[in-house]
C-alpha cells in the first residue's frame, strides 16, 4: 500500500513539473545590419540598462546647464514620483518573496466562560460547573510545499516586475534630463534670436532717423520714410514674439527643476553651446542600454511567469501545519506538561469544480503575455525610428547650416552693395530694405539651425540610452 502512495505522489510531482512554464521567448525583431542614416551594425538588444551613463550633458560645456541638472535630480516632482513608484514595486516584490518562507503566528487567549445548563455535551459532563476559565497560548506554523512551482513563479514574476520598475525609473530620469537639456538649449537659442532682433531694431531705428533727416532736407521721399518705419516696427514685433517664446521656455525649465515659475529666472545670455561629436560609426549596441527596452523585456518575463502561476493553480496546494501550545482552566498551573497540546499534519486542498475559472485565467495570462510581447517589439522598432530620426536630422541640419552660412555671406554682400547704391542715388531704399530683411532672416536661420543641431544631439543621446565612453564635443 505504501508503495502505491509513493507512486501516486511521484506522479503528481512529475505532472506538476510538466506544467512548469518554460523561459519567455521574445518576439522576433526584423534583422537590421546597419542604420539607414549611418554605417554601424545592429545587434539584438539585451538588458544593459545598468551600464554607466555619466553626466552626458557636460559635453555641451555649459555651467548653467550642469547646475540645473543637479536641481532636477534633487527637486523634480516627476522624478520623485517615479522613485516612489519604484519603491512601491520593491515593497510588493518583498511581500511576494515572503511566500517562500513559513508563516508563524502566535495567540494568547484568557477568558471566563459560562455554559448553559441544558447545553448538549456540557464540558466535563452534566455535573460540571456552569462557569469555568479557558486559557490558551499557542504557536501556529504553516508552510506551503511548492510542488507545482506556483510560489516560485510568483516570485519570478515579482522580481521581473521589480526589474522593470527599476528600468522605468532610469528611463524617467533620462527623459527628464534630456527634456531639461533640450529646453535649456532652446532657451539659449531664443536668447541669440532676441539679441539679433534687438540689434536689428537698433540698426533700423538709426536708419529711420537718417531717412527722416534726408526727407526733411528733401533728399528722400515719404515712401522711403514709410518703408523704414515699417521695417522698424516689424522687427520690434518679431522681438516681442521671440521674448514671449523665451518666457514660456523659462517657465518649462522651472517646472522641470521643481521651482515655481514666479520665483525662477535665467538671465539672457548669448553663448556658443558645444555640439557633441557623434562618430559616424556609432555602435548600435548602445541601444541595448535603453531602459525602456529592458523594462519591456522584463515585463515579458513577468507575464510569462504569471502564466506559470495560473497553470500551477490547477493543481492542489500542499500545506504543512504545525500547531502547539498550552491550554488550561487553571491559570496558576498554566505552563505544565499535562496542559500541552499539539497538532501536526499536511493539508492537500484543491478545487474540484470551478466552472472553467482557472482555464479562463490561464487564457487571460497568456493574452497578457502576448500583449507584452507585442509591446516589446514595438519599443524596439520605435528605438530604431528614434535613432534614425536624430541621425537624419543631424546630417541634414549640418548640410543646411553650411548652405545657410553661404546664403548669409551673400546677403551681407548684397546689403553692402544696396546701401552704397542708395547713398549714390542709383537705387531706391526698397533695395536696402529688401537686403536688410534677407540678411536678418539668414542670421536668424543660421542661429536656429545651430540650435536645432544641438537639440537633435540631445535627442540622439536620449535615443541611445544616455551618454557613453568615447563621446567628445566639438564646438
Amino acid at each position: 500500500m505504501a508503495s502505491r502512495y509513493t507512486l501516486l505522489f511521484a506522479a503528481l510531482v512529475l505532472a506538476g513539473c510538466a506544467q512548469m512554464q518554460p523561459p519567455a521567448k521574445l518576439p522576433d525583431i526584423p534583422a537590421v545590419t546597419a542604420f539607414k542614416e549611418g554605417v554601424a551594425p545592429w545587434t539584438a538588444a539585451q538588458p544593459a540598462d545598468h551600464a554607466p551613463r555619466g553626466d552626458w550633458w557636460t559635453l555641451y560645456g555649459d555651467a548653467d546647464l550642469d547646475a540645473l541638472q543637479g536641481k532636477l535630480i534633487a527637486n523634480s516632482p516627476d522624478l520623485a514620483a517615479a522613485l516612489a513608484r519604484y519603491q512601491q514595486s520593491q515593497a510588493l516584490t518583498d511581500q511576494i518573496r515572503a511566500a517562500q518562507l513559513p508563516t508563524v503566528s502566535g495567540s494568547l487567549n484568557i477568558q471566563r466562560d459560562r455554559q448553559a445548563e441544558l447545553r448538549p455535551l456540557r464540558v466535563l459532563g452534566p455535573t460540571s460547573p456552569d462557569t469555568y476559565s479557558s486559557n490558551t497560548v499557542g504557536l501556529d506554523l504553516e508552510y506551503e510545499i511548492d510542488l507545482w512551482g506556483r510560489v516560485r513563479q510568483q516570485v519570478a514574476a515579482g522580481v521581473a516586475a521589480d526589474d522593470a520598475a527599476r528600468a522605468d525609473l532610469a528611463s524617467a530620469r533620462l527623459s527628464l534630463q534630456a527634456q531639461l537639456a533640450d529646453n535649456y538649449i532652446a532657451l539659449r537659442g531664443l536668447d541669440r534670436d532676441g539679441a539679433l532682433l534687438a540689434e536689428a531694431v537698433e540698426a533700423y531705428s538709426k536708419a529711420l532717423s537718417l531717412i527722416q533727416n534726408r526727407f526733411q532736407a528733401g533728399i528722400s521721399s515719404g515712401l522711403d520714410e514709410a518703408r523704414a518705419q515699417a521695417q522698424v516696427e516689424a522687427a520690434r514685433s518679431q522681438l516681442r514674439q521671440s521674448q514671449a517664446q523665451r518666457a514660456l521656455m523659462e517657465h518649462a525649465v522651472a517646472a522641470l527643476v521643481g521651482e515655481p515659475a514666479s520665483n525662477f529666472s535665467l538671465a539672457p545670455k548669448v553663448i556658443d553651446i558645444a555640439l557633441p561629436d557623434v562618430p559616424a560609426g556609432l555602435p548600435s549596441t548602445l541601444l541595448e542600454r535603453r531602459a525602456d527596452i529592458a523594462a519591456a523585456e522584463r515585463r515579458v518575463a513577468a507575464a510569462n511567469a504569471s502564466v506559470g502561476v495560473a497553470k500551477a493553480a490547477v493543481f492542489p496546494s500542499l500545506v504543512l501545519s504545525v500547531l502547539g501550545g498550552y491550554q488550561s482552566s487553571d491559570i496558576s498551573h498554566f505552563i505544565s506538561a499535562p496542559n500541552v497540546f499539539w497538532a501536526v499534519g499536511p493539508t492537500l486542498a484543491g478545487t474540484l469544480f470551478d466552472g472553467g475559472r482557472k482555464k479562463a485565467e490561464i487564457a487571460r495570462t497568456q493574452a497578457v503575455l502576448d500583449e507584452n510581447g507585442a509591446r516589446y517589439r514595438g519599443v524596439v522598432i520605435g528605438a530604431f525610428q528614434q535613432v534614425e530620426d536624430q541621425l537624419a536630422l543631424l546630417q541634414h541640419y549640418g548640410a543646411a547650416a553650411e548652405a545657410e552660412a553661404a546664403a548669409l555671406a551673400a546677403s551681407q554682400r548684397a546689403l553692402t552693395l544696396a546701401t552704397n547704391r542708395y547713398r549714390e542715388g542709383a537705387a531706391s531704399y526698397l533695395e536696402v530694405v529688401t537686403s536688410q530683411t534677407a540678411t536678418l532672416q539668414s542670421q536668424r536661420s543660421a542661429a536656429d539651425l545651430a540650435t536645432r543641431q544641438r537639440r537633435a544631439s540631445v535627442q540622439l543621446i536620449r535615443a541611445l540610452g544616455g551618454g557613453w565612453q568615447g563621446l567628445s564635443s566639438a564646438s
